[in-house]
């Protein structure tokens, strides 16, 4: 019997995340023979979602955009997917927890005379900074170097900050688990400000105020479906040989595929343990070198938001082991695990990493929280699929990556979270169909 000769795609993406099917999905509407492969038994990446027993969606991965999030918006409508307001449109105040502290609405507790106003002056001096730079470019900005060594916490200090108002930058900042602002370049955090206009450096609804209504994985559940029998799911790479008109990518089964080209969705970390061949060595070192912050994604289902009988919106920035909570629907709380905590979390035995993180929760709202009907806890870190979260950016690493960040090299094209800075769903989205149209315009 004559054995059966392995297809030969046009175009091979590699990864299910909202990268890759968003460019798996352009090119195949173009007409493209396009294979997906995706190591999980899903689709999604780190978007994902499950329902309660009463139909309530309960996301355990990404959940919210902004309005300036454009890429994500316009591929939403072409699915047909209805956007809602956010938690940021729930009423009520803020609560903020520190070991010395517990305080509701603004100021913080920790603030003293004039620390209000240094913040908000503060803020304005960022924006200002921030507008300066070209997020497409910000290695052209003529302080680029400076700007780059330069920590945020130590820019401002560097203004004179108070240790009070350092404490709010940075307790924010760890709430949204990106890192430390002490050891995060003030450079990147001018890139992705200049990215998402706003007022200081994070400005909630602009970035955050919006949502699927069907949640957020039903964008990538979509997509699935629309591709069909061009995903194969379980098939982690091990290999991509990269070269012209045809590049061979091996799956750790020793399977191999070729195509003409090769989209790579993958996260960095993964990336990394891919073996790649025929791509320029500069552009690999530069992939390479790209960080993602360590964290951890946890849920916890309640019957009712019982947080709103103390007018608490269920939004919290924390010093505990938790950065931050937030209602995500009716009744479920989200939180974020920051890379900092992230090693806290690992050390704690499984079976008491959600009552000592429930224990947070209901330290804040009350005691009902050690009462939820499910929790659900997402470790992105040590995923071997996502090895992380956002890209994370230490002082001096944007000008170490450098200007071949995110770029391609025919037949080899990237795209994916990390190659973008305007959020993690909007940079998956964005990059994701760049990569389709570039690939689609060189044939």
């Amino acid at each position: 019997m004559t054995k059966a000769k392995p297809m030969h795609h046009d175009v091979i993406v590699l990864g299910a995340g909202l990268a890759g099917l968003a460019a798996a999905r352009d090119l195949s509407a173009a007409g493209t023979d396009v294979l997906l492969l995706e190591a999980r038994d899903r689709v999604g990446g780190r978007v994902e979602q499950t329902r309660t027993p009463d139909g309530r969606t309960v996301q355990l991965g990404g959940e919210v955009v902004g309005h300036a999030h454009t890429a994500y918006l316009r591929l939403a409508e072409e699915l047909g997917l209805e956007l809602v307001p956010s938690y940021v449109a729930e009423p009520g105040r803020v609560t903020r927890a520190t070991p010395e502290g517990l305080s509701a609405g603004d100021p913080p507790h920790w603030f003293g005379p004039g620390d209000a106003g240094q913040h908000a002056w503060l803020s304005r001096q960022f924006s200002d900074l921030a507008a300066t730079v070209d997020p497409d470019d910000p290695w052209s900005h003529p302080e680029a170097d400076a700007l780059d060594r330069l920590s945020v916490a130590d820019w401002l200090r560097s203004c004179h900050a108070t240790p009070a108002v350092v404490r709010l930058w940075e307790i924010g900042q760890l709430g949204l688990a990106g890192g430390s602002y002490e050891r995060i370049s003030l450079l990147a955090a001018l890139r992705k400000s200049a990215v998402v206009p706003g007022t200081g450096d994070y400005d909630y609804d602009s970035w955050e105020g919006l949502r699927l209504a069907a949640g957020s994985a039903t964008l990538a559940e979509v997509m699935g479906r629309e591709l069909g029998p061009r995903i194969r799911l379980g098939s982690p790479v091990a290999a991509v040989d990269v070269r012209p008109g045809r590049c061979a990518v091996r799956l750790v089964t020793g399977e191999v595929v070729t195509a003409a080209a090769v989209v790579s969705a993958l996260p960095v970390g993964p990336l990394r343990s891919v073996a790649v061949t025929g791509v320029n060595e500069a552009r690999l070192t530069s992939l390479h070198r790209q960080r993602q912050a360590v964290a951890a994604k946890f849920a916890a289902v309640y019957d009712r938001p019982f947080w709103r009988a103390d007018a608490l919106n269920g939004l919290s920035e924390t010093e505990g082991v938790l950065g931050s909570t937030w209602p995500q629907n009716e009744g479920v709380l989200s939180a974020l695990v920051p890379p900092e905590r992230y090693g806290v979390l690992l050390g704690t035995p499984p079976q008491l990493r959600t009552p000592e993180l429930l224990s947070e929760i209901a330290t804040m709202f009350g005691a009902e929280a050690l009462r939820p009907t499910a929790c659900h806890l997402r470790l992105w870190g040590t995923d071997p699929w996502t090895q992380g979260y956002v890209t994370q950016w230490p002082p001096g690493e944007v000008m170490a990556v450098g200007p071949l960040h995110g770029t391609h090299e025919p037949p080899f094209y990237v795209c994916g979270s990390d190659q973008w800075v305007a959020g993690y769903m909007e940079g998956a989205v964005r990059t994701g169909r760049a990569a389709a149209e570039e690939a689609l315009r060189r044939g």
